[in-house]
């Protein structure tokens, strides 16, 4: 059984790690079933944020302006979190996300983690609906800032501690379901933008008068050759270049 972790929640500015930016991310450090200590930094992404966000999340452009970068914000996740079991709702959504953006700034990321929404889908499955939302409200768990991540981190570690105290014991199938496995997720490490495609995809902004939205210095290498094709594609090169 376990009773020592650290639940993990992040923001994002949309739901593919692959192009999208990670604004928020919390956690909850929990110790023989209490929690102790907490963790919450926001990001700046280095674009402007939908408004679906925004009224999401509450979280502002103007919030994240003076922001953190991802590479200091993750530094300071992964100190806080140590060698910690890793606990989430859905947690492959947060894990690829994380992973991928430690991958890309050097580093590795290997973890354990335990799935409270694997849990839920087992042993509640007369639930209509297993979102953090509904089985918050389905326990009588307050959560202050839903779609804030440390809010949302606490939630789930809370969650985690009721189904625990309500199931575990019951089964050894269901025993398993409360017992950290290795996190799976393959990720590729990506270049970062290079200074030549920096002035080009300025030059063609400048040029087609364009707001990308979005810091050409934040991008990757593969990103920023995705959005110069784009560009060409549909407002042409810039006359006389190549």
């Amino acid at each position: 059984m376990t009773d020592s972790f650290v639940a993990v929640d992040i923001e994002t500015t949309g739901l593919n790690p692959a192009t999208e930016r990670i604004i928020e991310i919390g956690a909850v450090r929990v110790r023989e079933n209490q929690i102790t200590e907490t963790f919450d930094i926001l990001i700046n992404p280095g674009r402007i944020l939908s408004s679906f966000i925004i009224e999401l999340t509450g979280i502002t452009d103007e919030m994240l302006a003076g922001a953190a970068d991802t590479k200091t914000a993750l530094s300071e996740f992964l100190e806080f979190i140590g060698e910690d079991v890793l606990l989430g709702h859905h947690i492959s959504f947060d894990y690829s996300f994380l992973k991928k953006n430690i991958v890309n700034a050097g580093g590795s990321f290997e973890r354990l983690g335990i799935d409270t929404l694997k849990i839920a889908r087992a042993v509640l499955p007369e639930l209509e609906k297993r979102s953090l939302e509904h089985l918050c409200r389905y326990y009588h768990i307050y959560n202050a800032h839903a779609h804030r991540a440390c809010d949302d981190a606490r939630a789930t570690a809370e969650l985690y501690l009721r189904m625990k105290q309500d199931f575990y014991g019951k089964s050894e199938e269901t025993d398993k379901l409360f017992k950290p496995l290795p996190l799976v997720c393959q990720v590729k490490k990506e270049s970062p933008v290079t200074a030549a495609q920096i002035r080009y995809l300025r030059a063609l902004l400048e040029y087609h008068k364009l707001d990308l939205g979005i810091e050409p210095e934040s991008l990757t290498k593969s990103e920023a050759s995705r959005h110069i094709d784009k560009i060409i594609l549909n407002y042409g090169r810039i006359s006389g270049k190549d």
